[in-house]
């Protein structure tokens, strides 16, 4: 693999990574399986390719995150208020943003940046000639290191202890007075706005955005997050909040890397949902496999020992 193609993958995992991030909060932490995903990425693709084409690159990506923030809010409402089940309600809202996605695109299917400026673009105009070519990789690492650090921080305060909890025990968070349905509504918005960030940052380096741009973006976030778990689990011994985020990103950028590694050894396009489905389940059975062995390995030296 060229080092321009793995350049490329590294760019695409950074941005991935957000999802990765977003699914650690919402699925790791608040322990809810948020559909929504699939919806506001593409949600926030839109919002931010609508700006960027309209001349505001940089207003695009806010935009992106404070519609990912409703989406999410949405979401929220329906599990705290409605009492909807968690799956069925980000079901719910992911279907409705269909239709919404393809308001805030103008009733296109597709809209593309051609010929506009993005922050990309913007960035790469402003670094010294030599690093041009690195420009999107810096731009999305800047972006990803500066969400990542906001997520440490904010799960370290007293709110996001709050959040935490409301995941481990909800009974408990009642009990201390903290009101879990607010609580909740703070972790999906803030989960669905990096995911919508993501999106919006993905329209601006493809320079398009479509409808089905979403589609199995919870496959993609959530084999990253867990080939982050995976690789966190080999290197650290006591894993924490640090660990997972860095996990995460650094587990986003693996899965870009494996994706580009299968087309460059000329796998069909049509069958990278097989891949990523192979992927996933790899991740997912690693510690059981990895159990298995050292559990045979224990029989075995204990028949060796019992034999001499």
């Amino acid at each position: 693999m060229s080092a321009v193609l793995l350049r490329g993958a590294a760019e695409q995992g950074l941005i991935y990574s957000l999802v990765a991030l977003a699914l650690y909060l919402s699925y790791r932490t608040l322990n809810i399986a948020d559909l929504t995903v699939d919806g506001s990425f593409t949600l926030g693709a839109a919002a931010g390719a609508m700006l960027t084409s309209l001349g505001h690159p940089v207003l695009g990506l806010f935009a992106a995150a404070a519609a990912g923030v409703l989406a999410g809010m949405v979401t929220a409402l329906l599990q705290t208020e409605l009492k909807v089940q968690p799956i069925l309600a980000g079901i719910i809202t992911m279907t409705a943003l269909y239709s919404i996605n393809l308001r805030v695109m103008g009733n296109r299917s597709n809209l593309p940046l051609l010929r506009v400026e993005t922050v990309y673009t913007l960035f790469a105009a402003a670094l010294p000639e030599t690093l041009r070519p690195w420009g999107k990789f810096l731009l999305s690492l800047l972006i990803t290191a500066a969400v990542s650090a906001s997520l440490f921080f904010f799960l370290r305060t007293r709110l996001g202890l709050s959040v935490r909890a409301t995941g481990d025990n909800r009974t408990m968070v009642s009990a201390s007075s903290i009101n879990p349905a607010f609580t909740t509504t703070v972790g999906l918005a803030l989960a669905n706005a990096m995911v919508a960030l993501s999106g919006g940052m993905l329209a601006q380096y493809q320079m398009f955005s479509e409808i089905t741009l979403g589609t199995g973006m919870v496959v993609i976030g959530l084999a990253s997050l867990i080939i982050g778990e995976v690789i966190a689990d080999l290197f650290v011994r006591s894993p924490g909040v640090g660990s997972a985020i860095l996990g995460a990103i650094l587990g986003a950028v693996v899965y870009r890397v494996i994706i580009a590694m299968a087309l460059s050894a000329s796998v069909s396009t049509s069958d990278l949902k097989l891949v990523s489905a192979l992927i996933v389940t790899a991740a997912i059975s690693f510690p059981a496999v990895r159990d298995r062995y050292r559990l045979f390995r224990l029989r075995k030296e204990a028949r060796r020992d019992a034999d001499a």
